[in-house]
Parts: C-alpha cells; structure tokens; sequence
C-alpha cells in the first residue's frame, strides 16, 4: 500500500478522535449548565415556598393583633355598659361586644385554616430545601468530573494533535489537500472499498477502478462522493465467503450457442474476457481487455464450433455467464456496454469465490480422511 494512502488511513482516525475529543470538552460545559438550571429552579421552588410560609406566618399574627383589639373593645364596651343610664344604652353596647365576639371567631378561624396549612408549608420547605442539597451535591460532582475530563482530554488533544502534524508531513501536499477539502465537507475523506463499492456513498466503482484500488498503486478517488479510496483484503475476503454462502452461482448452459470466458493472460494481452459464438457451420470469437472492456484485435471467424475451433484458446480459461444476441453484441462496436462488464466481473468474483470454497472443503475433508486432496 502506497505510504501516502497508510498515512492519511492513520489521519483519519486522528482527525475522527481529534473532533470527538473536542465535541466532548465543548459538550461537557453545556451538561453542566442544564444541571444549574435545574438548581435555579429549585431555589425558586425553595424561595416561593419559604415566601408562603412567612406570608402565612405573617397573616397569623395580624389575625392574632386584630383577636387582641377586639378582646380590648370587649373589655372596655363591658366596662362602659355599668355606667349606663338606659336600657337603650345598654343593649346598643351589647350588640357592639356580639359584633366583636363574632369578628374574634372569624379571626379564630382563619387562624386554624393558616395552622392547618402550615404543616403543608413546611413539607413543602423541607422537600425542596432536601432537593437543593441533594442537586447542589450533584452539581459539585458534576464539576469536578468535568474539570477532570476536560484536562484529560485537552491532554489527549495535544497528543492527537501531534501524531497528526507527523502523519500530515508524510502525505504529498496535493492530496492532503484534496483530503481536507473532502473531510470538511463530508465528514471523512477516505472511504473502504468493499464488493466493488464505495462504502461511504455506496455507489458501484468500474471494474478498472475497483482494480486500480485493490493494487494501490496510486491514489484513487471515488467519482461519486470524490473520497479516496483503499482496500482491505480481509474485508473482501468475509464478503467474498458471505456471497458465496447465502446465493449460489448460476451455472453456464454446457449446451449454449454462446460461451464468455475468463482467460488470465491471452497472449501478451494479459486478462481477457473471451466471447465465443457458434453459427450454423462457422464460430466467432472477440477478445475483450479485462479492465477496461475495450475489443482488442478482429473478430476472428473459424469452421466448426468454437471448441473444435479454438481449443488453443481454452486452456486455463474460467467459464462465465453471459448471454447476449450476436446482433446485439455487434451493436456494442469497440467496447463492451458497463452494464455487460460489471455482469462479467461479477460472475468472475463469484466463480473465484466459488473455486477457493470448494479448494477449502476439499482440503477440509483430505485432512479429516488422511487421502491427498485431488488436484
């Protein structure tokens, strides 16, 4: 794997901690405020009900004062009623002291309703002055967890922050640049290839593209979402298993008019894809880049059917799937559709998949038997 494309692997997940990290510091202040909130409001809670019980307490004794008064008039219209003259005098001071003994007992019982609340009142205090201790309790952990937290993660900020100035120095100037543009934008700048596709956008990659990322070789670019890409074999090889468990390889038709093969290196071409079609008397064949799709040399016409025509070309070949009408295929002209070589490439990763399980089983049951598994 290319030392740029290693580098920037290890900056991402620098740059990924990085924004955690301080996600996390900006975040712990705001954890803290919700929890001062809700103190503030229960000091409110504990002032309002303080503010109510001294209401009460305050109405008692003006109650009480107004008792006091009336007892004095009382007195005093009692005392006045042994110096009347009049009968008439004298029962004008008795209905006074009705009328102020009356006032005493509604004073008297507001003075019961106010004792009766009380008691509530003071519950009331009680609970949320036990609730302001037991917050204020919390708060003060709160902080002192935070200020812990912070200064453990503004160290390990400038720990991070420093591994990434290194893994920065050791990327080509151009493409940290293209990363950082992706990165701001997208979140991430690099995306793993996986069954020949972006992981981050899930766009499928063309089979020269998925190609050139397996080598890495060069730095490649989703032309999708214009992350760039790298492979990681063991990712491929679980996928690659997965397929071949849960859906079974179509087979080719032995029989077929028509047969595509897979060839791993046709002359000095290298990889081909090989398109043999049978007519009546005489056999076709077309030979087709591997990557690119691209038809490379004539089409080739033979007397007989393509495997008495072309045995030569037959050896070491990896039989596909692959169906198309002969004026179809014409139509193409000098590159095979996208569609026709994803289907082909497909096929082609099912097959070696296919190929490495039964090698696997093969093995499996030579070394559980004791016989040499066939070769």
């Amino acid at each position: 794997m290319l030392s740029d494309l290693q580098n920037l692997m290890e900056l991402q997940v620098a740059d990924k901690e990085i924004l955690r990290l301080k996600e996390e510091v900006a975040a712990l202040p705001k954890r803290v405020a919700v929890i001062e909130e809700k103190l503030a409001a229960t000091k409110t809670k504990l002032e309002k009900a303080k503010t109510a019980a001294k209401a009460d307490e305050a109405a008692r004794k003006k109650y009480e004062t107004t008792i006091q008064d009336l007892q004095s008039k009382i007195s005093k219209y009692r005392d006045q009623s042994l110096d009347v003259k009049t009968n008439e005098q004298y029962k004008a001071l008795m209905h006074e002291i009705q009328f102020a003994e009356q006032d005493i007992r509604a004073n008297e019982d507001k003075i019961l309703d106010l004792m009766v609340n009380a008691e509530a009142r003071d519950k009331d205090v009680k609970a949320a002055e036990a609730e302001l201790k037991a917050e204020t309790a919390e708060i003060e952990k709160e902080k002192a967890l935070a200020r812990e937290r912070t200064a453990e993660d503004e160290k390990q900020l400038a720990e991070w922050g420093g591994k990434r100035d290194k893994l920065r120095a050791g990327v080509d100037a151009d493409t940290l640049r293209h990363y950082e543009r992706v990165m701001k934008f997208r979140g991430s700048g690099l995306s793993e290839v996986r069954d020949q596709k972006c992981m981050a956008c899930r766009v499928m990659l063309r089979p020269q593209t998925y190609n050139d990322v397996r080598a890495g070789n060069r730095i490649i670019e989703c032309e999708s979402c214009q992350r760039i890409l790298y492979f990681n074999p063991e990712n491929e090889a679980t996928i690659e298993r997965t397929n071949f468990t849960t859906k079974r390889r179509a087979r080719p038709k032995l029989d077929s008019q028509q047969a595509w093969f897979y060839h791993p290196a046709y002359g000095e071409i290298g990889e081909a894809f090989l398109a043999f079609v049978n007519g009546s008397t005489n056999s076709t064949r077309r030979v087709y880049e591997l990557h690119t799709g691209r038809q490379l040399g004539d089409i080739v016409e033979r007397e007989g059917s393509f495997r008495l025509a072309f045995p030569e070309d037959l050896n070491g070949v990896i039989r596909l799937n692959g169906n198309w009408d002969e004026e179809e295929i014409n139509g193409w002209g000098a590159e095979l559709p996208m569609v026709v070589l994803d289907a082909l490439t497909s096929d082609l990763a099912a097959a070696r998949a296919e190929s490495r399980h039964s090698s696997h089983a093969a093995a499996a049951e030579a070394a559980s038997t004791g016989h040499p598994a066939a070769s």
